[in-house]
C-alpha cells in the first residue's frame, strides 16, 4: 500500500485541526526568486493570490528568503495551520512533492534562508498555537541568476491547482 498524496495528507490535516468553523490557513511562500527553482514557493504564492483573493480564513504571503519577517501578520491573523510553501532539497527525484511535518525538517536544506525553518516554526506553534507544515518541492536546479527550471513550472501550475481546489473546498 502506498502512502496517500502530500494533498491528501493536507486534507486530512485539515479534518483534524481542532475548530468548529472552517479552519484559517496562513500559506508562506518561501525562497529567492533569482536562484532557479529556489523561488517555487514565490511561485506558487503568486498564483494562489490571484486565484484565492477575497477569502478572508486564507492568508497568502510572499515571504522570499527571510520569512521570520512576517510573523506580525500571522500573528494577526491569527491562523490554525501555517503552510509553508519552499523549494526543500529531500533527496526525491526532481520534481517531487511532499507535505513535511515541521519537526522532520531539521535535515531539510535550507541554507537560502536567515532563519531554519524547524526554528520558525517551532517559534509559530509555540506563540501562536497553530500547526505548521512544509510543502516541500524538490528542486531542479538552484543555480543564481536563473529563472524556475521548465520542469519546476509544471509542478507550481500542478501544486496551485491541487492548493486552491483544497482550500476552496
Amino acid at each position: 500500500m502506498s502512502s496517500p498524496s502530500w494533498s491528501e495528507q493536507l486534507r486530512q490535516s485539515l479534518k483534524r485541526l481542532p475548530t468548529e468553523r472552517p479552519p484559517r490557513v496562513a500559506i508562506l511562500g518561501v525562497g529567492h526568486e533569482l536562484n532557479g527553482d529556489d523561488g517555487a514557493g514565490l511561485a506558487v504564492t503568486r498564483a494562489l493570490e490571484e486565484r484565492l483573493a477575497g477569502q478572508d480564513r486564507l492568508l497568502v504571503i510572499e515571504a522570499g528568503p527571510a520569512p521570520e519577517n512576517q510573523t506580525g501578520p500571522l500573528r494577526a491573523f491569527g491562523p490554525d495551520l501555517v503552510l509553508i510553501v519552499d523549494a526543500a532539497q529531500m533527496g526525491a527525484a526532481p520534481g517531487s512533492v511532499r507535505l513535511v511535518p515541521w519537526q522532520a525538517t531539521t535535515g531539510l536544506s535550507a541554507s537560502t534562508h536567515t532563519l531554519p525553518l524547524h526554528i520558525l516554526a517551532k517559534f509559530l506553534t509555540h506563540e501562536l498555537g497553530c500547526d505548521v507544515a512544509l510543502l516541500g518541492l524538490q528542486p531542479v536546479h538552484n543555480r543564481g541568476d536563473a529563472p524556475l527550471s521548465d520542469a519546476m513550472q509544471v509542478v507550481v501550475a500542478q501544486v496551485v491547482d491541487d492548493l486552491a481546489a483544497i482550500l476552496s473546498a
